[in-house]
């Protein structure tokens, strides 16, 4: 019988064989690290300490005080994000015969400070958000609560902050970040979807919104529902065809209920009513209601519809 050093070593050859390693191994280029979770953990709660001030962090913040701190946050916001998504760009950077890439810090430091002047704007959109949720859940005793509480305040909040991150070019860390919220609510939104004014998910588990999403204002959704793609269109060597429009349009006030899947690049109407458990793979019309057939004693009614 083998001694544990034995086997020991038996399992390194067999685990430092290329073959064993050539698919999940990474060597960072230029011997830059991967981007951190732990920095970009602390990168987005700081960003929510800017965005909902006072909810997160420092609970004794004072009027007199808040230039002070928005200003500290932001000081230490910009230099995270600088570093992460140079650490990002390394990740995909193909110029691998050079020490160091000052496009890439250069590119980072650009877009850290183009997210600072994003945030303004990504605060107005959480802010509508927030009422959103306060106005759609009766159970809602305040917009704190809906802020502090609620999961799809979290998940939306992560995915407008790596949106934006996105827009702006930054590679790897906007699919992190909305990942986090995934982890942490069951709410699974792409960072590429565009989301309008005012969205709600209520309960919000198992919601899924795929990366070319576009959603207008006022949109609901409940737990379970899927905006996703009906099929992957394919290259000449049979591989998806990457970033063509391939998910749902949900213009505003669409409602729909839990466990309800749409497919495809189909446009839900201004005002229509998905109903829960329905498969929709064609448009529906503005201000239509698609429900499931309804079984009455005695009768039974065919389809539903639009």
């Amino acid at each position: 019988m083998k001694g544990i050093e034995n086997e020991l070593n038996d399992v390194v050859k067999q685990l430092c064989e290329e073959s064993s390693y050539r698919k999940v191994a990474h060597r960072a280029n230029h011997d830059v690290p991967m981007p951190s979770i732990e920095a970009l953990d602390e990168f987005v709660e700081l960003c929510r300490q800017v965005i909902f001030p006072g909810y997160f962090g420092n609970s004794e913040l004072r009027p007199e005080t808040m230039e002070y701190y928005i200003g500290t946050h932001l000081d230490r916001i910009y230099k995270i994000l600088a570093e992460q998504a140079k650490r990002g760009y390394c990740f995909e950077c193909d110029q691998m015969n050079t020490d160091r890439c000052p496009n890439c810090e250069l590119k980072s430091r650009q877009e850290a400070a183009g997210f600072i002047r994003a945030i303004p704007g990504i605060r107005r959109l959480c802010a509508t958000d927030v009422v959103a949720a306060y106005e759609g859940d009766p159970a809602a005793k305040s917009y704190g609560e809906a802020i502090f509480c609620y999961p799809s305040i979290l998940a939306v909040t992560n995915q407008r902050i790596a949106h934006e991150l996105l827009k702006l070019g930054v590679p790897l860390i906007p699919r992190i970040i909305t990942e986090m919220a995934h982890s942490r609510t069951g709410i699974d939104i792409h960072p590429g979807a565009q989301i309008g004014e005012k969205f709600f998910i209520d309960h919000g588990t198992g919601v899924v919104i795929g990366e070319t999403s576009v959603i207008g204002n006022g949109v609901q959704l409940y737990q379970g529902v899927t905006l996703g793609a009906k099929n992957f269109p394919l290259d000449e060597h049979g591989n998806p065809i990457k970033g063509i429009p391939r998910h749902p349009v949900v213009e505003d006030d669409v409602v729909i209920y839990a466990q309800a899947t749409v497919l495809g690049r189909v446009t839900v109407g201004k005002g229509a009513v998905i109903g829960g458990n329905v498969w929709i793979t064609d448009d529906v019309p503005a201000g239509a209601k698609v429900m499931q057939s309804k079984t009455v004693p005695g009768k039974f009614t065919e389809g539903g519809g639009i």
